[in-house]
């Protein structure tokens, strides 16, 4: 019978993944970044943890102009909750050092699975809602015409090209995911054929 017991290289990797989690706190995690003739160096909103960054001011400007609402952190109950969300996150992967069981990593595994689904869906109603819900008496008004930025990847909205791309936060979640997938792959054995 194989042991429950999870290997020295799983719990090097948790702690590593402890490392990812806290530090995505601290660097922006997304990225939107809009390109257009009038603005040749581009213009960038970064998406961090607890707040939104870049060129917010100006964004909010430009939208003003096609009845979007503008950008304010305080709006978003999601960048009062995340840093505590992530900060969990690491401090349950140093616990699963401890408590070095694979069913105990397979459970965290899964839940950052629905986590990252969530964040997704709430990301897309979010974009969805601010590109849709435009004033009626905005000056720039395009019958049909929707704002809304691309979930991932690139979108172009009138003279504008937006790209949404995670930033390094972004990377150092998706590695922590990939690195919490490595070791269950590991744990329970999944790379060894069956007879």
């Amino acid at each position: 019978m194989t042991s429950t017991k999870i290997s020295l290289i799983a719990k090097v990797l948790l702690f590593i993944i402890a490392a990812l989690f806290v530090g995505s706190i601290f660097v922006p995690m997304w990225q939107i970044e809009l390109n257009a003739p009038q603005y040749p160096e581009g213009l960038v909103l970064k998406l961090h943890a607890d707040k939104i960054g870049g060129d917010v001011e100006i964004i909010n400007g430009l939208n003003h102009y096609i009845g979007m609402a503008t950008l304010h952190t305080e709006n978003f109950i999601e960048f009062k909750i995340l840093p505590y969300v992530f900060a969990a996150f690491g401090l349950v992967s140093l616990l699963l050092i401890f408590i070095a069981k694979r069913k105990a990593v397979l459970v965290f595994f899964l839940s950052y699975v629905v986590f990252v689904a969530l964040a997704g869906i709430d990301f897309y109603r979010w974009n969805y809602e601010y590109g849709h819900n435009l004033d009626p008496n905005a000056a720039i008004r395009v019958p049909g015409m929707a704002y809304q930025p691309p979930l991932i990847g690139y979108k172009q909205l009138l003279n504008f090209g937006a790209y949404s791309i995670p930033d390094t936060g972004g990377w150092m979640l998706a590695a922590a995911g990939l690195l919490l997938f490595a070791i269950v792959f590991k744990e329970y054995n999944l790379f060894k054929k069956k007879n």
